[in-house]
């Protein structure tokens, strides 16, 4: 393989050009890095990487067809004025719960080809490392346990809560993680990327429809 051929990345699945994606050379991998708010299904084998505070991703893949995502979500489900389950209405400001975050890679995964049957999920993130602030990776960490439970789909690996942040590769082909618990950090990027996307998130409220199939 020639170097040009070899740092060719794969075309993005429909809905993700907009993903900042790059060829990580020490992994020698096509890669997809994801903020909060955000997601990426990849059919050919990418790695998917992001760092993360209080917020959760969930890495699933189909173990049979090898396709695999992860999502990166900040507060857990929205609920309506009644207080029941609320509905989203565009993908970049309902990504920003977990409950569509949830629904809209399981539903990627499903679209590409994937049975919910042969799911296997990962998960990692909910640390506590926002102060003076509401335990939100406790209540991320509930909300997304509790939502596998109910849709009778099952946890076969995790790394959730403590204080400290992690940076999570995730393989999306073979369903590898390589994770690094960030235990010594030089500056409070996370801390402060978080705080203003919470900000974000009261100012923008977000409803409208869809089911997962």
């Amino acid at each position: 393989m020639n170097r040009r051929h070899q740092y060719q990345l794969p075309v993005p699945l429909a809905g993700f050009e907009n993903i900042n994606r790059y060829w990580d050379k020490r992994w020698n991998i096509p890669t997809a890095k994801i903020l909060p708010g955000q997601f990426y299904v990849s059919t050919q084998g990418e790695m998917i990487s992001t760092v993360l505070g209080s917020c959760i991703s969930a890495c699933i893949r189909d173990k049979n067809t090898k396709i695999g995502g992860m999502n990166h979500f900040m507060l857990p489900a929205q609920r309506d004025i009644n207080n029941g389950p609320a509905k989203a209405t565009e993908l970049n400001s309902s990504m920003r719960y977990g409950n569509w975050a949830m629904e809209y890679l399981i539903n990627e995964i499903l679209k590409q080809g994937g049975s919910k049957c042969n799911l296997e999920i990962k998960l990692f993130g909910g640390g506590q490392v926002l102060q003076n602030m509401t335990n939100i990776g406790k209540r991320n960490i509930d909300f997304v346990r509790k939502y596998l439970i109910n849709e009778n789909l099952h946890i076969i690996a995790e790394d959730l809560g403590d204080i400290y942040p992690r940076k999570v590769l995730y393989f999306s082909d073979s369903g590898a993680v390589k994770m690094k618990k960030l235990r010594s950090l030089h500056n409070n990027t996370i801390q402060q990327r978080e705080t203003e996307y919470i900000q974000s998130i009261n100012r923008k409220p977000t409803q409208g429809t869809v089911e997962l199939f």
